[in-house]
């Protein structure tokens, strides 16, 4: 029963992300946005909610390790497996000042839990501030969206609402489809005896990033680099800001030696690599096979 829901939840995120994508490219066209903008916000955000929702139940459950272990695994898989995977499928453009504004966003927003985990809980005080954090970032966005053209397109521009619909559509295929992996997921792990830091890192880590591993690769797929890479950014600041922010201030969560010993320097580390990688014209392929060398590498690590 548990592979069944795999395969399920596989299936509900690839339709989600497809629709996502094309609702999301609809609606840049016909407002005239960027699509970088959307990517970061409607598509970044709304990929994210599983992660939120996992995270919210895992502390109300007693279980932190896999509510922070979800999201600093969901961080570091977006950039070295989403990226990596999307770079395969097809070169990833890096254009416009807008997008390097927002992942030095996200590069502060990874080193602001440096001092918000040391003193080894998450209060509802520090939840607080990292959602105001978020606010703050959402309103320099709309009101400075930057001056990223959107692409030059020849095809007839679709209806706002009929891309609203697939907006919406896409997003609860893609809340249906990251719940089943993740329970499918979780329980097979749990069965082999696996320990719920790993689990959160790695197994659920994995299955709540699949929307945005969904939606990057059909992106990439229909050569839409600003909604692939965009994805990716505004997911991570929305994963640390909005999710640990708001789980914080629902519940507190206890903070793990391990986290501030390995998995956060990791996703600074990462994060850098990023911030390296957008100064380049492209990430190409090889790059691309790099990052998911590195994500095996720090799996590996994980798991010891």
């Amino acid at each position: 029963m548990e592979w069944v829901l795999l395969l399920a939840g596989l299936v509900a995120l690839f339709i989600g992300g497809e629709a996502l994508v094309r609702g999301a490219v609809g609606i840049a066209r016909k407002l005239a946005i960027p699509p970088l903008l959307i990517g970061l916000t409607v598509v970044g955000f709304g990929t994210s909610t599983p992660e939120l929702l996992v995270s919210v139940d895992a502390a109300l459950r007693g279980v932190p390790d896999i509510a922070i272990g979800n999201i600093i695994g969901s961080n570091i898989g977006n950039i070295l497996l989403i990226l990596g995977l999307a770079a395969l499928v097809w070169p990833i453009r890096v254009m416009g000042d807008t997008l390097r504004r927002d992942t030095a966003v996200m590069m502060g927003a990874a080193l602001v839990l440096l001092p918000a985990f040391w003193p080894g809980e998450l209060g509802r005080l520090t939840g607080l501030a990292l959602v105001a954090g978020l606010a703050g970032f959402l309103l320099i966005s709309f009101l400075r969206p930057g001056n990223d053209e959107p692409a030059a397109d020849d095809a007839p521009i679709p209806r706002l609402w009929l891309s609203l619909i697939w907006v919406a559509a896409g997003l609860a295929a893609l809340m249906l489809g990251a719940r089943w992996l993740v329970d499918g997921a979780t329980t097979i792990a749990r069965d082999l005896g696996l320990s719920e830091a790993f689990i959160g890192l790695s197994i659920v880590a994995i299955g709540t990033s699949l929307p945005e591993l969904a939606t990057s690769l059909v992106a990439a797929l229909r050569r839409q680099s600003e909604i692939a890479i965009g994805n990716i950014v505004g997911s991570n600041i929305f994963n640390v800001l909005g999710i640990l922010g708001i789980t914080a201030m629902i519940q507190p969560i206890p903070v793990a030696d391990r986290f501030l010993a390995l998995d956060l320097p990791v996703m600074i580390a990462v994060s850098v690599l990023l911030t390296v990688l957008l100064t380049r014209p492209r990430i190409g392929r090889l790059t691309g096979l790099g990052l998911l060398a590195g994500y095996a590498a720090y799996v590996w690590v994980a798991m010891a």
